[in-house]
């Protein structure tokens, strides 16, 4: 019983003692108010983190998350940060500012937050519809981003973080530093080139070293921009806007520009351009871009006609002993100033910038590369009118084609004096199943003659590789690009004579809601040439089928093919196509066709050689007979047992 009541003792002090020892050092009522704060504040970042959550999974408006969090106390939202960014916390805050990189040829404006390009604007050139030529202004129309991950694994992206301009004494370089701490830091170097359409860009870390992760040896960057539509003709500007990207010391290649597209692109890259028609974006590596990954989206808005999205890697010095160094082009897709920036380096360090001009396929390049752009130039330092450029161009290919020329017109009057004696022949064998003679009767008569129906058809053949790169080059030349003549105001584009607003079925689809008077011309003209063509050289022998159709069908698709093309190009085919109606004429007035008659009658009396070709032909002729004759007598025999 003793022991009982002393141990209820025991619990009696020890309890005493506990009472006395919290009433003395029980918090005064700041020191209780404080730790309510606290309280709170917990709890309502906990309701802050739970509609975070909330939000990731049901989509609450953001507007109640901004609620929240601007009722929460400084300090509070301090420590947030500092959960949420670690050492980049000081710079998710901030004033947004600007500073303009300029020379007289263009105006760059750069942002403090994300340190990158906001804007760019050409000083030397207007859209079709005389507005500023600002290829990309906004975080709307472009954006650029590294991912950077934090030695304690904290990933953010730098265009979410605020840059300090560190500005120069001239207007065309800035530093944009962005802080991590104490004497740790990452500068964005810009500097404008004085009288070039290039900017020199670096990235280099300073005592990031136990800032970053200790595995960071390279960096991921996000680059996108919106293609403007910047020229008349949506449907032909968007057909030359694509994302083209340069191989190391390999080919230039791009996206699929008709249609959404994306590529996954394992071997290193030199550069990845955003081309426009005539105007180009162009990040250019000093030493190569790996892992990368392009995209190219259609858009439907009024304004833009593409989106291009780059994703790609470069090497990065974590010690900052050498900076990640790159360029950017930004500026005209001119053929001759685009070359000029290979010039001096090797062949396997060229940038190959000038194929942003689309000069054809592979076999065609060559002939406006060496002869077409050549002879546009010359003739451009000496005369400032391009509709008299154009002009003198078409009498330079018509002379040097003219002996083509003469050789089909001379064919075609060889043709055309055996008419009388083709007739002949078609009257001595007029039945269907007779065609094998009549055929290789007239073929004999053109052999013994020394006339050939192929022999107007393959100079004309022989013409057609200029007349294709003229249509690549043409719509793309830069030179042609708002310069007017007659009543065309700019020779790059249609020169709408008609114009509606609503939609016609199909006609819309392919013309256009528009016009254009140069090709309206080239139709016309294409039409009566096409008419007068089949009757001078109508030889008298029966033509197949719908034939004389498709000589009318042929230039009425012209219409359709250049209606909304380049009118410089549909005026080059009008002057080459009365050129060729006046040397057609003149060559018959100049032609003594009873001479050229007497002349061939001379040639059948002449002895002929018959080469390989025309053995092999003749028997394959024979052999053809033979068994169209076995067939009508098999089918005769039928008929009688019948």
């Amino acid at each position: 019983m003793s022991a009982d009541k002393n141990t209820v003792i025991g619990f009696i002090l020890i309890g005493l003692v506990l009472f006395v020892f919290g009433w003395l050092n029980r918090p005064d009522p700041a020191q209780q108010e404080a730790r309510q704060r606290y309280l709170d504040s917990l709890a309502q970042v906990e309701y802050a983190r739970q509609l975070e959550e909330q939000a990731g999974k049901a989509a609450l408006p953001a507007a109640a998350l901004d609620t929240v969090q601007a009722a929460l106390p400084d300090s509070v939202r301090e420590a947030q940060r500092i959960q949420a960014y670690g050492v980049f916390a000081p710079a998710t805050e901030g004033t947004e500012a600007f500073v303009t990189l300029e020379n007289d040829r263009m105006e760059l404006k750069i942002t403090s937050k994300g340190g990158r390009i906001y804007s760019a604007r050409l000083k030397e050139y207007r859209t079709f519809d005389e507005r500023p030529l600002i290829l990309f202004d906004g975080e709307s129309e472009s954006s650029f981003g590294l991912t950077l991950v934090s030695a304690t694994n904290r990933v953010v992206n730098t265009d979410e973080l605020y840059f300090t301009p560190l500005e120069s004494a001239d207007s065309r370089s800035v530093v944009m530093r962005l802080a991590m701490g104490g004497e740790s830091y990452m500068d964005f170097r810009y500097t404008l080139s004085p009288d070039d359409y290039l900017l020199q860009f670096s990235i280099q870390g300073v005592g990031l070293n136990g800032i970053l992760s200790p595995n960071t040896n390279s960096l991921d960057i996000r680059w996108r921009q919106k293609a403007r539509q910047l020229e008349q003709g949506r449907k032909y500007e968007n057909q030359y806007t694509g994302l083209y990207y340069k191989y190391a010391s390999d080919d230039v290649e791009s996206l699929n520009a008709g249609k959404d597209d994306e590529e996954q692109i394992g071997n290193r890259l030199k550069w990845i351009g955003c081309k426009n028609k005539f105007f180009s974006t162009v990040w250019i590596a000093d030493d190569s871009f790996f892992a990368t990954r392009l995209q190219s989206k259609q858009l439907t808005e009024p304004d833009y006609l593409k989106e291009f999205t780059a994703t790609t890697s470069v090497a990065f010095d974590l010690t900052g002993r050498d900076p990640v160094s790159f360029r950017y082009y930004i500026g005209p897709n001119q053929y001759q100033l685009l070359r000029t920036y290979d010039e001096g380096l090797p062949s396997d360090q060229a940038l190959e910038l000038d194929k942003l001009v689309p000069l054809g396929m592979k076999f065609l390049r060559p002939v406006n590369k060496y002869f077409i752009i050549p002879v546009f130039d010359f003739l451009g330092k000496h005369i400032s009118n391009y509709g008299l450029i154009i002009f003198l161009l078409t009498l330079i290919v018509n002379i040097i084609l003219f002996p083509l020329t003469y050789k089909s017109l001379m064919s075609s009057a060889r043709m055309r004096v055996l008419r009388p004696q083709v007739e002949a022949i078609s009257a001595k064998y007029p039945k269907q199943e007779q065609a094998m003679e009549r055929q290789k009767a007239t073929m004999d008569l053109y052999s013994r003659a020394g006339a050939s129906p192929m022999s107007g058809c393959l100079p004309m053949l022989l013409k057609m590789p200029i007349l294709f790169a003229l249509y690549q080059l043409f719509p793309t030349s830069f030179e042609l690009r708002q310069k007017s003549f007659l009543w065309a105001k700019d020779l790059s584009t249609f020169d709408p004579v008609i114009t509606w607003d609503f939609n016609i079925p199909f006609i819309s689809s392919m013309l256009g809601n528009h016009l254009s008077l140069f090709c309206l011309l080239v139709t016309v003209v294409n039409l009566v040439y096409s008419k007068f063509s089949m009757d001078m050289t109508n030889t008298g022998q029966q033509q197949m089928p719908g034939m004389k159709m498709m000589m009318y069908f042929m230039p009425l698709m012209m219409l359709f093919f250049f209606n909304q093309s380049s009118s410089g190009l549909s005026y080059y085919f009008l002057v080459s196509m009365l050129i060729t109606i006046g040397l057609t004429f003149s060559f018959r007035f100049f032609v003594n066709e009873k001479e050229l008659l007497l002349k061939l009658e001379e040639n059948k009396k002449k002895p002929k050689k018959k080469s390989g070709f025309m053995q092999r032909l003749e028997e394959a002729q024979r052999m053809q007979q033979e068994q169209l004759r076995k067939q009508q007598q098999q089918r005769a025999g039928q008929h009688r047992k019948r």
